[in-house]
């Protein structure tokens, strides 16, 4: 060992603040070998990161680590141990089996002939292969910072890959409720990859999403919109009960003088606004000092993200109104009562059944804008008809069951998807799976899966609440009509999920019924 390592002298340096660690995982039988590389590395600092060690003493120990620890940076690993090849076992091990494709792997040994270099490079994914022998004090040094640079790097790049997924895969669906919480991360986990991997950080607004979109705010009432790290768990918080008070001063002072503020580890950056009171993105743990280029990154950034927002909440406040506009629309034309929500509950009911038969997001949202139109045909039908308490005729039982073909008529030349489901779901609620519904007659798998949800959550709903010509049933004596029914009017498959998820299905009756029931 070098001697000038052991017997180094004491400075008056100021301690360098540290911004966390490394984790460096020691693989040796030898305990010497692990006192040798602790005290070899003993003052070693990148970017402000000192080392964590941590010891295993075989290759089996190696692996039960590797499990237990998903951020190990460097391993330096014996080849000879239990084995002549346990060290090459445990790199197989986390690159094929872990999938870990990050943590640098050093091998070390005592005896190269054993497993000749040449071969060992080319079959095994290493990073690099060193006789124990030649790695004295400073090769060391050098070694494991070319090493952590490497996985720092790697790192960096696995964070903004990551980041980038977020943000194609939300703005595949823009219309999605959630696709402005997951742009945003992805937006907050590129920021983070530019400045060196920041360990929290979080996108502060007055616009919130829980429980109303839009809501309007003063310029107090900051939340946290979408976060990672320490505030992954704070969405929706307003921003003085999710952070400290040194924090929301600094995210106040941002927001007062409109400008990016910067610290030893913090950014809080100001997101101007022309038509709302602004935003922050406050980053903190960040790994190193934020240099120049950074800082014109970062100025590039908070420029741009307000407007990606500002266009997503405007895309979802056109669905909001889109969706309550059609919801009035087909109340009035269906002569519904003030207060009446069964087109609200019908809503909700059908998109518990799509989300839980998976179907994709567009098709979910297409289903939810397109079923308050399922009985526009009603328009066309005498009220006097459709509220009669007494029985009905012949002749008006005829002119109620026109209504499907007239909803159909009503919609049928639109190139839009909404209103094309609409009019299918308009002449295809009223079809039966054994085919005796109306008006065409079809069966089974014939009717569009949505009108078969349409039918199911129409009469569901008609069944447990008050109609002009009948009291609610209650919950029992409804769920024996539908398995009596299942196979005859519903698709049997529907109906088993509904009775398998009636809670679900109780919850959406609670808290959207009647007003005049509450």
């Amino acid at each position: 060992m070098n001697d000038d390592l052991l017997f180094a002298e004491d400075t008056d340096e100021p301690p360098i603040e540290e911004l966390g660690f490394w984790k460096v995982l020691v693989v040796d039988d030898e305990p010497e070998v692990h006192a040798v590389t602790k005290l070899a590395l003993s003052d070693f600092i990148l970017n402000g990161k000192r080392l964590k060690f941590i010891s295993a003493y075989s290759g089996a120990e190696a692996k039960k680590l590797f499990r237990e620890h998903d951020d190990i940076a460097v391993v330096l690993l014996d080849v000879v141990m239990e084995t002549d090849e346990a060290g090459l076992e445990v790199t197989q091990f986390v690159r094929d089996e872990l999938d870990n494709h990050f943590t640098r792997i050093i091998l070390r040994t005592g005896q190269p002939g054993q497993a000749p270099e040449k071969h060992v490079i080319i079959n095994y994914d290493i990073n690099d292969y060193k006789s124990k022998t030649e790695l004295t004090a400073q090769k060391l040094f050098t070694v494991i910072i070319a090493a952590l640079r490497s996985y720092r790097d790697i790192i960096s790049i696995e964070e903004n890959r990551a980041g980038l997924e977020k943000i194609i895969d939300a703005s595949t669906d823009l219309f999605a409720t959630y696709s402005l919480e997951k742009f945003i991360q992805g937006l907050i986990q590129q920021l983070s990859s530019i400045l060196g991997c920041a360990k929290d950080a979080a996108y502060i607004t007055t616009a919130v999403v829980l429980p109303k979109p839009f809501g309007k705010h003063t310029t107090d009432d900051l939340y946290v919109f979408a976060g990672n790290g320490e505030y992954a768990d704070k969405e929706g918080l307003k921003l003085k009960a999710a952070v400290d008070e040194n924090v929301y001063a600094l995210c106040k002072e941002a927001l007062r003088t409109k400008q990016i503020v910067y610290g030893e580890d913090y950014v809080v950056a100001y997101c101007d606004s022309k038509n709302r009171n602004g935003s922050l993105l406050y980053l903190t743990g960040l790994s190193r000092k934020v240099g120049e280029t950074d800082k014109r990154l970062v100025k590039l950034f908070s420029d741009n993200v307000q407007i990606a927002f500002e266009n997503l909440l405007l895309t979802n406040e056109i669905e909001d109104t889109q969706r309550e506009v059609i919801e009035r629309l087909s109340k009035a034309l269906d002569h519904e009562p003030q207060g009446n929500r069964h087109i609200e509950r019908m809503v909700k009911m059908a998109e518990l059944f799509a989300r839980g038969l998976k179907m994709e997001e567009r098709r979910v949202k297409t289903l939810m804008l397109a079923i308050p139109l399922h009985d526009v045909g009603n328009a066309l039908i005498s009220p006097a008809i459709l509220h009669k308490t007494d029985p009905l005729t012949e002749t008006e039982m005829f002119q109620i069951r026109r209504h499907a073909e007239f909803g159909y008529q009503i919609l049928k030349d639109s190139d839009k998807p909404t209103i094309q489901l609409a009019a299918t779901l308009a002449k295809q609620h009223h079809e039966r799976w054994d085919g005796t519904g109306y008006p065409d007659g079809l069966k089974e798998k014939e009717i569009a899966l949505e009108s078969r949800i349409a039918a199911l959550v129409d009469v569901f709903d008609a069944l447990l609440n008050k109609r002009p010509y009948k009291n609610g049933w209650p919950v029992d004596k409804v769920k024996n009509t539908l398995k009596e029914e299942s196979g005859k009017h519903f698709d049997p498959r529907l109906v088993s999920y509904l009775l398998e998820n009636i809670d679900l299905f109780m919850q959406v009756q609670h808290d959207y019924a009647d007003l005049e029931q509450q």
